[in-house]
């Protein structure tokens, strides 16, 4: 059996909005940041649905004040190999 580490989708949408709603953000605010005509893509990430593009999630790091890493939510699944 071998661990192989992949991106929890919800779990990181649920930090992402752990994060926002700290760094005192709104939807609409962050919408505004990144130039979305409308809230849903950042909607599509809260709800775990889809993920931010790596450039997204950079400027997300950045406008939320922490890394990459507090961002992603990885876990590991064993896989039984050959």
């Amino acid at each position: 059996m071998m661990e192989i580490p992949f991106v929890d989708v919800v779990a990181t949408g649920r930090q992402i909005d752990r994060l926002r709603i700290a760094a005192g953000m709104s939807v609409k605010d962050m919408q505004m940041v990144f130039g979305f005509s409308t809230p849903q893509a950042i909607y599509k990430w809260i709800h775990g649905t889809s993920m931010p593009t790596i450039d997204n999630l950079v400027i997300l790091a950045a406008i939320l004040g922490v890394t990459l890493d507090e961002i992603v939510v990885v876990e590991t699944a064993a896989v039984k190999c050959g």
